[in-house]
């Protein structure tokens, strides 16, 4: 009697991933879950132990997804960069440009980041290696905000690592969540050249306003 088929996870994730990010974390149940993956519903109990447990690798497995491919490019923006000076504000344009790249192939990953809230997903119940995976991925995300700001100003403090976060988190967000999260053609998400460069440039008019070094009140 040949052995029973053992169901690929990861295509059991993917399929969470894009149910997540079209029908937010309420609407995703188990029986609709195994039926788009086509497993049974006792394979997601017993893979991951609950719903809410798979959700969570959902997300945690985009955000790690996401930091990786941010680090790779600030890493090639640094290298093809001809002085420091360039080096450190194409850097900082490279991490904004992530959720560009990142949309390109895994729109679904993409849309599921920017609508809807970790904590979701997230809940107090959170498994103590999945709390740990969590806050490894915030403290990576904060170092690699601290570093672009010591790239660019040779600082590191608070209000530094504000501007770097308005350059990397808030205009990314402000300009690309339409395209991200609107339909396409082919299913997937498109941001074009001209909004790129529109990011690029207003990611290099707020660096070129250096940080405060106090705030008043």
């Amino acid at each position: 009697m040949p052995r029973r088929r053992v169901h690929d996870l990861d295509r059991l994730l993917d399929v969470a991933e894009r149910l997540t990010a079209d029908l937010g974390a309420a609407g995703v149940t188990v029986r609709g879950l195994a039926t788009a993956a086509d497993v049974p519903n006792g394979t997601i109990y017993h893979a991951f132990g609950s719903l809410n447990a798979l959700l969570a690798q959902v997300w945690l497995r985009a955000a790690k997804a996401f930091l990786g491919l941010q680090t790779e490019l600030i890493e090639q923006a640094l290298a093809a960069a001809p002085d420091p000076a360039t080096a450190a504000r194409d850097a900082v344009v490279a991490a904004a440009m992530t959720p560009a790249v990142f949309a390109e192939g895994r729109p679904a990953a993409a849309r599921l980041l920017l609508t809807v809230r970790r904590e979701e997903l997230l809940g107090p119940d959170l498994p103590d290696a999945d709390a740990d995976a969590l806050h490894g991925l915030d403290t990576q995300l904060v170092q690699v905000l601290i570093r672009l700001a010591q790239l660019v100003w040779g600082r590191r403090d608070r209000h530094a690592v504000d501007v770097i976060t308005t350059c990397v988190v808030d205009l990314p967000t402000a300009l690309f969540r339409r395209a991200i999260t609107g339909p396409a053609v082919d299913g997937s998400s498109v941001i074009d050249a001209e909004l790129r460069q529109r990011l690029a440039a207003a990611v290099r008019a707020v660096l070129a306003i250096p940080p405060i070094t106090t705030r008043k009140g």
